[in-house]
C-alpha cells in the first residue's frame, strides 16, 4: 500500500474522531478503541442501539490485549493471534474493566485480527485497536460510495476515504470458546 497524503490525513483525523474507511470486509466507520467520545459519536451518527457493541479491529493481538480477559487460555490466544484466510471475527471473554460502549450488553467482545494494510497502518501509527462498524444508519444498507455516505451522515464525519471495490462481505463470526459459528 502506498501511504499518500489522503491516508496520512485520515490517520490524523482518526486520532481525534470518526472516519469512514475501507476495511478487510465492508466499508466502515472507525475510531480508536480508546476514545470514548468518538465511540459515542459513532453511536449517535448511526442512531445505533447502545446494547449492540462493536467489533475491534487490530493488526496484532497486542492492540487487543487491554480489552480481553487477561485470564484467557493461552491456546485460545494463539488461535486468535493467527490471521485467518477469510476475515473472521471472534467472540472472546472481555476484560472486567471494559467500557460498555465497546461491548454493549454482550458478555463477550467481538475482535478481529487483520493483515489489511490500511488497518495495519492505522493501528501501528496510533498504538490502538480500532472500533469498526458498517458505514450506514442502523437498519439501512452499507454505503457503497462517498455520495451515499454523505446522504447518511452529511458533514458529521471527521474524514472519509472512499470505499474499495472489494468491500462487500461481512466477516464470519465465531465464538472462540465454543467454536459455534454465528454468521
Amino acid at each position: 500500500m502506498i501511504i499518500n497524503s489522503k491516508i496520512k490525513l485520515a490517520l490524523h483525523h482518526l486520532k481525534i474522531g470518526v472516519i469512514a474507511h475501507p476495511t478487510d470486509t465492508i466499508y466502515g466507520l472507525g475510531c480508536l478503541a480508546n476514545n470514548p467520545v468518538a465511540i459515542q459519536t459513532i453511536v449517535n451518527l448511526k442512531k445505533r442501539d447502545i446494547k449492540k457493541g462493536f467489533i475491534l479491529l487490530a493488526s496484532n493481538i497486542s492492540f487487543l490485549m487491554p480489552y480481553i480477559d487477561s485470564n484467557m487460555n493461552s491456546k485460545l490466544l494463539k488461535k486468535l493471534a493467527k490471521p485467518t484466510e477469510t476475515p473472521t471475527t471472534y467472540l472472546v471473554p472481555k476484560s472486567e474493566e471494559l467500557s460498555p460502549l465497546l461491548n454493549g450488553d454482550n458478555e463477550l467482545l467481538a475482535v478481529r485480527i487483520t493483515s489489511d494494510p490500511l488497518i495495519t497502518y492505522f493501528c501501528e501509527n496510533t498504538g490502538s485497536a480500532l472500533i469498526s462498524t458498517s458505514a450506514n444508519l442502523q437498519g439501512r444498507k452499507v454505503a457503497s460510495s462517498t455520495l451515499e455516505l454523505k446522504r447518511y451522515f452529511g458533514n458529521d464525519l471527521a474524514f472519509e476515504l472512499p470505499p474499495n471495490m472489494y468491500n462487500s462481505e461481512p466477516s464470519k463470526i465465531i465464538n472462540l470458546i465454543t467454536g459455534e459459528r454465528l454468521r
